[in-house]
């Protein structure tokens, strides 16, 4: 619990900046976007997106259309910069979950998820038991033919981002998370390319459950 604590205080000071300060921040979420027309989801599907932080991707689903969002992130100060900019913005009521995604409270109570997006969360969970929660989670609350989209830090990826030390991810490692339940629908590289002018190779993934 306290390593939480330390982690929220972590990313609550991390994100008390301009978001295009920050070494993760992505003007355009057209990777993204590229595998969640894939799904060719329904407008009123459930998209939960974990490690949410003020990212742009939530402006991106709502001026595509889609109406039921949720954003998680374990920092209150992030979800709460990204609610009033998107009410701002788009009029629209953002439901925000603060939430452990390697201890959770709330998201386990989540039904039917349709579209489970991660853009660099998984990388920072460095422990077996908090990758096993995680991909336990979203075992749990992905309905069966809902859509997993990860994107992390690839094997020649970056070693530590925000201070913090991390796992990379290649495509065979995923999908033996995942497990047997989960089919690979794409994967690319894609070297994501920081405000700082910083190249951060990735891999994209989007698994289906079956």
């Amino acid at each position: 619990m306290e390593h939480t604590q330390d982690l929220k205080s972590h990313w609550n000071k991390a994100y008390d900046k301009e978001d295009n300060q920050l070494g993760w921040f992505e003007e355009n979420p057209a990777p993204t976007m590229q595998l969640i027309e894939t799904c060719q989801l329904e407008k009123d599907a459930i998209i939960l997106n974990v490690g949410v932080g003020t990212t742009n991707l939530i402006d991106t689903l709502l001026d595509e259309g889609y109406t039921n969002l949720i954003a998680n992130d374990l920092s209150d100060f992030a979800l709460q910069k990204l609610k009033n900019r998107i009410k701002q913005s788009h009029n629209y009521d953002l439901k925000i979950i603060t939430d452990d995604l390697t201890n959770p409270s709330e998201l386990q109570d989540l039904k039917n998820v349709n579209l489970w997006i991660d853009r660099a969360v998984l990388h920072f969970f460095l422990k077996e038991e908090e990758q096993t929660a995680y991909f336990n989670l979203i075992k749990k609350i992905v309905n069966k033919d809902g859509f997993v989209l990860i994107a992390v830090f690839s094997l020649d990826g970056a070693e530590k981002c925000c201070g913090l030390d991390l796992k990379r991810y290649n495509l065979d490692t995923l999908k033996d998370a995942l497990g047997t339940d989960f089919k690979l629908i794409d994967s690319f590289n894609h070297t994501f390319i920081n405000p700082f002018g910083g190249e951060r190779p990735y891999v994209y993934t989007l698994f289906q459950k079956i």
